[in-house]
């Protein structure tokens, strides 16, 4: 049987992720840790570790944004997912997480904390079911989407991913 996008987010019971796509957190810490929160540098509780399922398919895309921790993105199934980041030096990199080593495709990719980055599925590809590993742990006072026209002002050269994968 051939599993598509729907009977992933049916079966996985996936809801809409406020950056695009669905998702599920699966898992979250009991333990805690102590970060410093973005606008002040106050010092905050934070669980050490969180888990989701993530799926995106053809036509939409998880718009640039940026948290303040490490993410470990994990291949499951369907086609290629491409991640894309935007480094301070003006570097864009695009890293293909699938099943194919032969065409450069990786199981597990880290974005580094306060990375802007986006993800889309790959050309020709329907759909694209990831996992994203978290630590410190996701929340959602820690996540920023990226401001289109900023990113433009910051990153010119890079202008039709920009707005390809900002809303």
């Amino acid at each position: 049987m051939t599993k598509t996008a729907q009977t992933y987010i049916q079966t996985l019971q996936l809801l809409p992720h406020p950056e695009g796509g669905f998702y599920r957190e699966t898992y979250r810490s009991p333990q805690t840790v102590t970060v410093a929160r973005a606008a002040d540098d106050l010092q905050v509780p934070r669980s050490a570790s969180t888990g989701i399922y993530f799926l995106l398919e053809r036509g939409n895309f998880s718009a640039f944004h940026h948290i303040r921790s490490d993410e470990m993105w994990h291949f499951y199934a369907g086609q290629a997912l491409e991640v894309l980041e935007l480094a301070d030096n003006g570097h864009l990199r695009c890293t293909r997480l699938g099943p194919d080593m032969a065409q450069g495709e990786v199981f597990q990719h880290l974005v580094p904390a306060n990375t802007w980055f986006a993800s889309r599925v790959a050309a020709g590809g329907a759909f694209s079911l990831v996992g994203c590993t978290v630590a410190p742990g996701f929340d959602f006072a820690d996540f920023e989407m990226a401001d289109r026209m900023a990113l433009l002002a910051a990153y010119p050269q890079h202008r039709p991913t920009i707005l390809a994968l900002t809303r």
